[in-house]
């Protein structure tokens, strides 16, 4: 059934390739990304690996064209003629198209419905040639980034006792090539607070009476922000991005952009925030308050039934994951922008159907999630800081170290 249910989720999304849906082809093959992502079942990180790909892979394609900044991994010759949107959308067909060999064949169908809709030139077919050529090159270098290394993750334990059965997520990525930072480990967080410390203290006993399933403290407002933000993929993200981009007018070459730093600073986030995950292995509330009793902290009592608000990720808790994704998209915007102020944005949650929240400032946005994870008893206040502030570091450094505008324009 299960297998069953996936097919149609591919075809649907392989369906809705077939025909522009706004006026831009890198918005067009954003929302079809993530569309095609999740179809595959793919969430963060591998989705946001994926995303980015498409999107460098587009960025580079329009650039080579008219080379108005330093190309992400190549510029290759093209004329000024060279049809754009060809070349964007071959580009990112053909990353989608490798994901999986069982859908190659339809996705490169659905490309060439999509193409069908530029009319036939000599401009066009150089397009998807360009197009083409770049994506092979964004392939090959991700070709062996570690994503696909086995996973080796050695739960810790003593002999004869049980731990649990259920596979972490991603244990492999602190591993994997960055797409900007010089390591996973270069935005690597200070160690956790210690257990007898009044931080510690104070954020336990917080998330223990306002993170619980049955929380009687937490607000009408705090819990339907917590179930808003149970979601983490593109879809309640990219939202966002377009709003930037239409609120901004920016031209094509600007708006490819714009996705593309946005898309890696998110890759490189998960990257980051996953090394320090698996570095220091801190533990999840469920863990933590059903043995406040362990921790030689008087202060914080023991829950034995205690549950968050939803079932816990499996991974680390340490930093907040959500809250570093939404910080690096805060850093994007203040470094290109100069700052966090936005035109209206806003976004839905599949979560929390029927429920819209709107920004006009990305700190607002990137608080609110980081509150949210507090709210569902996933993380500690001192985590979900560590990770805003983490997430805000590597999007600024993701603006200053690629794509930059180019110095001297060439052809």
């Amino acid at each position: 059934m299960k297998h069953y249910c996936r097919n149609v989720l591919i075809a649907i999304a392989l369906t809705g390739l077939s025909q522009p849906a706004s006026a831009d082809v890198i918005t067009d093959w954003n929302d079809r990304a993530v569309a095609y992502v999740l179809s595959r079942g793919m969430s963060p990180p591998p989705a946001e690996r994926i995303i980015a790909m498409v999107h460098v892979a587009m960025f580079d394609a329009i650039n080579s064209i008219e080379r108005r900044y330093r190309p992400y991994l190549s510029q290759l010759p093209a004329t000024a003629t060279t049809s754009k949107e060809a070349a964007a959308a071959a580009a990112a067909g053909a990353v989608l198209a490798s994901i999986h060999p069982q859908t190659q064949t339809d996705m490169k169908a659905s490309l060439a419905t999509y193409l069908a809709n530029i009319p036939d030139s000599a401009e066009k077919a150089m397009g998807i040639k360009l197009g083409e050529a770049v994506a092979a090159k964004v392939l090959e270098a991700r070709a062996n980034d570690g994503s696909s290394a086995p996973d080796s993750y050695r739960p810790k334990s003593k002999v004869g006792v049980y731990v649990s059965t259920a596979p972490t997520v991603a244990p492999q990525w602190p591993g994997v090539k960055p797409f900007a930072m010089t390591s996973g480990s270069q935005f690597r967080p200070e160690r956790p607070v210690a257990l007898t410390s009044k931080e510690w203290t104070a954020d336990y006993n917080e998330i223990k009476e306002f993170g619980g399933h049955n929380s009687s403290k937490r607000s009408a407002q705090q819990s339907e922000n917590a179930r808003f933000w149970l979601a983490s993929g593109g879809n309640i993200y990219y939202p966002l991005v377009r709003g930037i981009h239409e609120s901004k007018k920016l031209n094509l070459i600007d708006c490819a952009r714009l996705y593309a730093l946005m898309a890696v600073a998110r890759a490189d986030a998960l990257i980051a925030v996953f090394d320090a995950k698996y570095h220091y292995e801190f533990w999840r509330p469920v863990t933590a308050i059903r043995n406040g009793d362990m921790d030689d902290n008087p202060a914080t009592e023991r829950d034995a039934t205690w549950t968050p608000i939803a079932e816990t990720p499996t991974h680390p808790e340490y930093p907040c994951a959500h809250c570093t994704l939404a910080g690096s998209m805060t850093g994007v915007v203040e470094a290109l922008f100069g700052t966090a102020d936005v035109r209206e944005v806003s976004t839905t949650s599949p979560t929390l159907a029927g429920v819209t929240h709107r920004w006009t400032n990305m700190r607002a946005l990137d608080t609110e999630v980081a509150e949210a994870r507090i709210w569902a008893g996933f993380h500690y206040r001192f985590s979900t800081r560590t990770g805003q502030n983490m997430g805000r570091k590597i999007g600024a450094y993701v603006v200053q170290t690629v794509m930059q505008p180019a110095t001297v324009a060439t052809r």
